[in-house]
């Protein structure tokens, strides 16, 4: 709150562009998490208690506003290319049908993420909710939205049960390449 312009994480907002669902954001998740293994970067992924999916890099320190927003929308880019039938980085909703769209704007300090244990004002009490990456890949491999969708009724079991899936987001500390 101190340095809004020195992001201590770097957040992606996977966002379908319908009839693409948030399975299909779970399949550009696991895309992009290896695009960061690549680069050495650990991911946290959470449903975003509505349509999609947040993936969250934890920086532990503060960085360069400019720089994380530019590495973002550079990662971004680069799964487009690489998955153009399934992923998009432009706003463009004409382009976006059927397709994820890599939000990498989170990044611009003008922007706002839906914190983790979020109640989300849908027709039904969802929750944004932390989740393993097993669980991505499992709902993605099984075609499973509902294995990737939280009501508040059953957050406060699943947290007693796995932990706080989230907590090292605020532990890990990395640093953007150069």
């Amino acid at each position: 709150m101190d340095a809004p312009r020195q992001p201590t994480a770097l957040v992606f907002d996977l966002d379908p562009g319908p009839p693409a669902d948030i399975v299909d954001c779970g399949r550009a998740a696991v895309h992009l998490r290896a695009l960061l293994d690549e680069v050495g970067l650990t991911a946290f992924v959470k449903t975003s208690g509505s349509l999609g999916l947040h993936l969250h890099v934890p920086l532990g320190r503060p960085h360069e506003g400019e720089d994380v927003k530019a590495f973002a929308r550079a990662l971004a880019e680069a799964l487009a290319r690489r998955w153009p039938d399934e992923v998009v980085a432009e706003m463009d909703k004409s382009r976006r049908a059927g397709k994820v769209l890599v939000d990498w704007l989170q990044n611009d300090p003008t922007r706002q993420t839906v914190a983790p244990y979020s109640l989300r004002g849908m027709p039904w009490p969802t929750v944004a909710t932390p989740v393993t990456w097993e669980e991505v890949e499992r709902a993605a491999a099984e075609d499973n939205a509902e294995a990737l969708t939280f009501l508040a009724e059953h957050v406060l079991e699943r947290i007693e049960r796995e932990g706080d899936l989230f907590a090292q987001v605020l532990e890990l500390e990395q640093t953007l390449p150069v």
